[in-house]
């Protein structure tokens, strides 16, 4: 049974590039179909997530004043809504599992805009002396195989016995200013484990020279390298890096970032060989611009249930486009 039993789920950003919709709604509450079928707001599908890697408990790092608006949703209906919903066993069965999810649910402000580092700050008293999963509040999984992406890294990181974990993509040096970097020793030959890694060094958004020249893992394809897929284990000694950076006033573009107080963690305050990576069998996608999600959507669509219509309708759509194209 897996000892990660806590995850931390940050969503305290302001929304900005998904205005003027986060101005009405916070981005986390936009609606997508799911693959299940079912319509819901994106932090349910992300703490679904988390849930089926085996979380017992979800610590919502929100904006002040935000917790009374998941409380709302996050419960069974009113008993004057369950008489509209007579009959329509499917709804009252997804009310009582919302019910369910609400009582994992705890709550934390982060007061000042700070920096996603300075979120994760908050969560501290909510997880104590427990490993614990960290997910983006706007990020969003397919899996490949039948374990969610969020199971997988937990599966890996007790299997290569490292205490902490982040998960990693391949990833062009095209993108690295986009993405934390780090540079890997592959375990395969220790411990027979494929697409693990001992990283030795972790940067924020690097520029490509540097990455060429330092964060080079062995094995990968040309120009390719290992960033961030948006979820980790960690264990609290997190905790006591950010409150380093924060005691120290050391921000990057004015911020408290996560990243550097990963690298501070690994150097610092873990044994050597003690932080891993892995590569994870799915794909992630950023439902916090307008693009990524509509990708998203489209992704969720093609692994559910609905997938067979979708392809059709997109084949339709394609074909339309095509032929007014033509016509021009």
């Amino acid at each position: 049974m897996s000892e990660v039993k806590k995850a931390v789920i940050t969503v305290a950003g302001r929304g900005t590039r998904q205005y003027p919709a986060s101005s009405a709604v916070q981005k986390e509450m936009f609606p997508l179909v799911d693959r299940d079928g079912l319509a819901k707001p994106i932090i349910q599908i992300i703490g679904e997530e988390a849930v089926a890697g085996g979380v017992e408990e979800l610590c919502i790092v929100t904006q002040p004043g935000e917790e009374d608006l998941y409380r709302q949703y996050f419960r069974r209906m009113s008993e004057d809504t369950l008489r509209a919903f007579r009959g329509k066993d499917w709804a009252i069965l997804q009310s009582e599992r919302l019910q369910e999810f609400g009582e994992r649910l705890h709550f934390v402000a982060q007061e000042h805009p700070e920096g996603y580092g300075h979120a994760v700050l908050q969560s501290r008293d909510f997880v104590g002396d427990e490993p614990f999963l960290l997910l983006l509040g706007d990020h969003i999984y397919t899996t490949a195989t039948d374990r969610p992406c969020a199971a997988q890294l937990i599966d890996l990181r007790e299997t290569s016995g490292l205490p902490v974990m982040s998960a990693v993509q391949f990833t062009p040096s095209s993108l690295l200013h986009l993405y934390g970097t780090l540079k890997g020793k592959p375990m395969d030959g220790e411990c027979g484990l494929s697409g693990v890694y001992v990283v030795e060094e972790i940067v924020e958004k690097p520029e490509e020279g540097y990455a060429a020249s330092r964060l080079k893992t062995p094995g990968l394809p040309p120009n390719q390298f290992l960033c961030h897929f948006g979820m980790n284990v960690f264990t609290p000694l997190i905790f006591e890096a950010i409150q380093y950076h924060v005691d120290n006033d050391i921000r990057e573009r004015g911020e408290i970032q996560l990243t550097n107080a990963q690298e501070y963690m690994r150097k610092e305050l873990l044994k050597p060989g003690q932080y891993g990576a892995c590569t994870i069998q799915g794909k992630r996608y950023d439902t916090g611009i307008p693009y990524g999600l509509m990708e998203s959507q489209i992704a969720l669509a093609l692994a559910g249930k609905h997938r067979g219509q979708i392809v059709e309708a997109i084949a339709r759509l394609l074909a339309e486009q095509l032929h007014s194209i033509a016509e021009r």
